[in-house]
């Protein structure tokens, strides 16, 4: 994927985390997701009281993209917390296999950073190698 175009969704990610609702963790997090036809969808985690309703922000991204029509997708920039550079906020394994639901493994990127500067790229196969997909039913 284009360098700025990572750098792109990274911003969007970081703009996302600012909406976070985050009373009980304060641990804030943005997802910014890429369709193929070039749509950017943005999410923010959402936290309950009763704790299990809470939702991620890249389930938030890719829930308001479904509600939308949305079925194709290319990338996901996930930003949370306030880490050191150089280590990340990857994905819950919920956030994963709804990943898994609408994505190619093989080609869909998951990019993890603290901001437009600093981030890594990863393919969705490779952080769920032995996964539960459609294609097992």
């Amino acid at each position: 994927m284009d360098k700025y175009l990572c750098e792109e969704l990274m911003e969007r990610a970081v703009k996302a985390r600012l909406f976070a609702y985050v009373p009980y963790s304060n641990f804030r997090v943005g997802a910014a997701l890429l369709a193929k036809n070039g749509k950017i969808y943005e999410g923010c985690n959402i936290e309950n009281a009763a704790f299990s309703p809470t939702n991620c922000a890249e389930r938030t991204a890719f829930f308001k993209a479904v509600s939308e029509g949305e079925r194709d997708f290319e990338a996901i920039a996930i930003v949370g917390g306030d880490n050191p550079p150089g280590t990340y906020c990857p994905p819950c394994g919920v956030c994963r296999q709804v990943m898994l639901e609408f994505c190619d493994p093989a080609n869909f990127l998951v990019i993890l950073g603290n901001n437009k500067k600093d981030y890594k790229t990863f393919l969705l196969k490779d952080l769920m190698p032995f996964s539960f997909r459609k294609e097992n039913l």
